[in-house]
C-alpha cells in the first residue's frame, strides 16, 4: 500500500482553510459571537477594500520602512555588540545580565519616553524597534561565538593562521546558526513593537491602519490587516532562512 505524502505547505493551508471553514459555520449556528469574530468569509473579502480605500499598500511601504532601519540597526549592533563582548571578558561579565534582563523587559511601556525623546515621528517606531531588538540578537551572537569547539580552533591553529583568518574562516561559519537563531529572535520582538508603537501613537503604517479600523468597529478589516502582517512576516523569515542556508559552509 503506497502512501501519499503531503506537501508541508498544502498541509498547513489545508488546516488554515478547515480552521476558517470551522468558524464561518460556528458562527453562523451562534456558538460563536459575530460581534466579536468576524466572518472569515468577510475578513477574506476586505482584502479588496483595505488595497483600494485604506491604501493598504503604501502603509505597507511605511512600516517596511521602519522595519528596515531598526533590522538594520538591530543586525550591525547586535552582531558587533556580541563580538565585542566576545572578545573581552571583563565587559561581558560587567553586562551580559543587564542585557538579558532588557530582553525579557516590557521594552514598549517606554514609548512615552521616546515620545519625548524623539517626538511623535516614525523615529520614535524605529527607536523602539530597534531597542526592542537589540538584546536577543546581541545574546545569541554571544552565545554562537562561545559555543565554538575547541576542535575547530585547533586546527586553525595548526594551520597557523592569523586572527583575521581565524574569524572569517572559522568562527564565523561556526557561529552562523546561532547569530541567525538571535537575528530572527531580534527581529520577531522589533516587528511586534513596531506595530504596536504605531498602534499606540496613531502614527505610522499598517499598526495605525489597526487603530483606525479598531476605532470604526471594522472587525473585518481589523482581522484582515492582521492577517496580512502576519503573510509578510512569514515572507521575511523565508527570505531569512534562504540567506542563512546560503551563508552556512557546505556540509
Amino acid at each position: 500500500m503506497q502512501i501519499v505524502r503531503i506537501p508541508p505547505i498544502a498541509f498547513g493551508l489545508g488546516c488554515v482553510a478547515l480552521s476558517f471553514c470551522a468558524v464561518e459555520v460556528m458562527l453562523a449556528v451562534g456558538v460563536l459571537n459575530q460581534f466579536v469574530i468576524p466572518f472569515p468569509s468577510a475578513v477574506i473579502s476586505s482584502f479588496g477594500r483595505l488595497f483600494a480605500e485604506e491604501q493598504l499598500l503604501h502603509r505597507l511601504l511605511v512600516t517596511g520602512a521602519e522595519a528596515l532601519a531598526a533590522s538594520l540597526l538591530v543586525i550591525g549592533f547586535g552582531i558587533g555588540g556580541g563580538i565585542l563582548l566576545h572578545r573581552h571578558r571583563i565587559l561581558r561579565l560587567a553586562t551580559e545580565s543587564w542585557i538579558a534582563a532588557a530582553a525579557a523587559a516590557p521594552i514598549v511601556l517606554a514609548y512615552p519616553l521616546f515620545l519625548v525623546i524623539f517626538g511623535r515621528s516614525s523615529a520614535t517606531i524605529v527607536a523602539m524597534g530597534f531597542v526592542a531588538g537589540l538584546a536577543p540578537a546581541l545574546l545569541k551572537t554571544l552565545e554562537g561565538f562561545q559555543g565554538v569547539r575547541k576542535t575547530l580552533l585547533n586546527v586553525g591553529h595548526s594551520y597557523n593562521l592569523s586572527p583575521t583568518q581565524m574569524f572569517w574562516k572559522i568562527q564565523f561559519p561556526a557561529a552562523i546558526p546561532t547569530i541567525f537563531t538571535g537575528i530572527r529572535l531580534g527581529l520577531i520582538f522589533t516587528l511586534i513593537n513596531l506595530i504596536g508603537v504605531e498602534f499606540l501613537i496613531n502614527f505610522g503604517g499598517l499598526g495605525q491602519l489597526i487603530n483606525d479600523l479598531a476605532e470604526r468597529y471594522d472587525l473585518p478589516g481589523v482581522f484582515a490587516t492582521i492577517i496580512f502582517v502576519i503573510l509578510v512576516s512569514v515572507a521575511l523569515f523565508s527570505a531569512l532562512e534562504r540567506i542563512e542556508r546560503w551563508l552556512r559552509p557546505a556540509r
